[in-house]
Parts: structure tokens; C-alpha cells; sequence
């Protein structure tokens, strides 16, 4: 039976009149949840996280009984401080472009002789994967603040930004999802939760240049690779193996694309 014109004429006016009122309070959420995260910023966990990084940076371990201080990070053997919004890049010495993550499993391995190779079985949050995070905690709270440079130059950095743009945009999974999916449009939202639009500057500035970051609704510090592992989770994608090179390529696609932004990491997260 068709619908009287009424009755349309009738849901169309609530409709519209409810959508003002649905934003409004959509809006006043975020805006709390915002207020919530700028007072955890003055106590960020991450700092607890990052201390525990820079005591393992400096102690020495490993078969090799030495420390971290000599890791080149790009600027050079030690230098920490403004490595992180540097990377990922291309290093001459594994001929190969590395994110943060990568380029620390090859100064744990050179340098005090780990058996890195134990990551890609451990769990987040634990173990060998739990002094990581710590590391990368207190590498990139030493960029805090400076702007995101990632040199495109290399040719190799090239081919690695055109596969994470592939990624990017690679449908697949049981819900035939892509990154694209959230990340690929202004104004979206998950739970209130804001999506950045990652193929813009503005978006990829604000994306990348908040993670890695501390999870406020789990209580952990996340890095890129585990944020990067969880949205292949989320899009029914089987997992990728750590320290893989589509993680590296989507990083590349995100830092270039944010070239210029500021560094906030370590985030805080919902």
C-alpha cells in the first residue's frame, strides 16, 4: 500500500528537525572527550612508558652485554633527539626503508646481539614486545614538538609510498573494507570517535602525528605498528606480520602525506 504524502511529508520533517539536536549532542561528546584528553595530557602515562625506554636505552644488555647509545636513527650514531620526525627512511647500511620499529630490531640485533626474531611471535604489551614499546616511547617523545620531515628523495622511498597508497586503498576481507573505508573521507566519526581523512596533508598531520600513543580505554601504549595491525584486525584482514613491509609502506604513505605537521607524539588516545 503506498505511503500517504502526509505521512512523508511528516518523517522528513522530523527527520530534519532531529538532525541538529543528534550533532549538537555528537558535538558536546566530542568536546568532552577532547577536555578529558587535554587534563590526561599534563600527566600523560606515556612519560611512565617513556622513562622505561630511555633506562633500557642505557643499560647494557643482551648476548653483547651493550647498550642502545650507538643506534643510528638517521642523524647519526646516539642522536635521539628529533630522530623519530625523520622516519621512516632509507638506510644505506640494511638497503632497505625503515620505520622506527624496524630500525630498532637492527640496533638490538648489531648492537647487542637480540634475537629479534622473537617479536614476530610475541603479543603485544608482553615480553620482548613490552621493551619495544618502552623504546619507542622514549624515542619519540624526543621529537615532541618539531615537524614531521620525511625525505622522499630515494627512489626506494618513492616505490614505498606507491605501495602503501595501494594498501591504502586495497579492498579485501570478509567486509570488503580498505583503510580507505574510515580514512578516505572529511567528517566521519566511529563512536564519536573523529577519523582523520589520511589522504589529505591536514589529515595525515593529525593522524600520524599523534601515534604512537597511549590507549586511555585499555591502559597501554600503543606503537604505529601495533595501530597498523589493529586496523587490519578491525577490517577482518589477516594480520601482518611485524616489522612487514606493507606496515612500512602505509607509514611512508601517512608521514609523507603529513610532511610539515607537528610531532604530538605520544598521543592520547580513546
Amino acid at each position: 500500500m503506498p505511503i500517504p504524502q502526509k505521512l512523508k511529508t511528516l518523517v522528513l520533517a522530523t527527520v530534519v528537525g532531529m538532525t541538529p539536536l543528534a550533532a549538537t549532542a555528537a558535538d558536546s561528546a566530542i568536546d568532552a572527550i577532547n577536555a578529558y584528553r587535554e587534563l590526561l595530557a599534563d600527566g600523560n602515562p606515556s612519560e611512565l612508558v617513556a622513562a622505561q625506554g630511555e633506562e633500557l636505552w642505557k643499560t647494557p644488555r643482551g648476548p653483547k652485554n651493550a647498550t642502545l647509545e650507538q643506534c643510528d636513527l638517521g642523524l647519526g650514531p646516539g642522536v635521539v633527539k628529533g630522530a623519530s620526525a625523520q622516519l621512516p627512511r632509507y638506510f644505506k647500511d640494511t638497503g632497505r626503508v625503515q620505520d622506527l620499529e624496524t630500525r630498532l630490531m637492527t640496533c638490538l640485533q648489531t648492537l647487542q646481539g637480540v634475537d629479534t626474531k622473537e617479536l614476530n611471535k610475541a603479543r603485544f604489551g608482553k615480553g620482548l614486545m613490552e621493551e619495544m614499546e618502552s623504546l619507542v616511547a622514549y624515542v619519540v617523545t624526543e621529537s615532541k614538538g618539531q615537524k614531521i620531515k620525511v625525505d622522499m628523495r630515494h627512489p626506494e622511498m618513492k616505490k614505498m609510498y606507491a605501495l602503501g597508497k595501494t594498501a591504502f586503498f586495497y579492498r579485501g576481507g570478509s567486509m570488503d573494507f580498505s583503510c580507505a573505508t574510515c580514512h578516505g573521507e572529511s567528517g566521519k566519526r566511529i563512536r564519536l570517535q573523529e577519523l582523520p581523512d589520511l589522504r589529505t596533508h591536514e589529515g595525515a598531520a593529525a593522524g600520524w602525528g599523534s601515534w604512537p600513543a597511549y590507549r586511555v580505554s585499555n591502559g597501554q601504549f600503543w606503537t604505529m605498528q601495533h595501530r597498523l595491525n589493529d586496523c587490519y584486525r578491525q577490517q577482518r584482514f589477516p594480520e601482518p606480520i611485524y616489522g612487514s613491509d606493507v606496515t612500512i609502506a602505509l607509514s611512508v604513505y601517512l608521514a609523507a602525506n603529513g610532511n610539515g605537521g607537528t610531532v604530538m607524539t605520544p598521543g592520547i588516545k580513546r
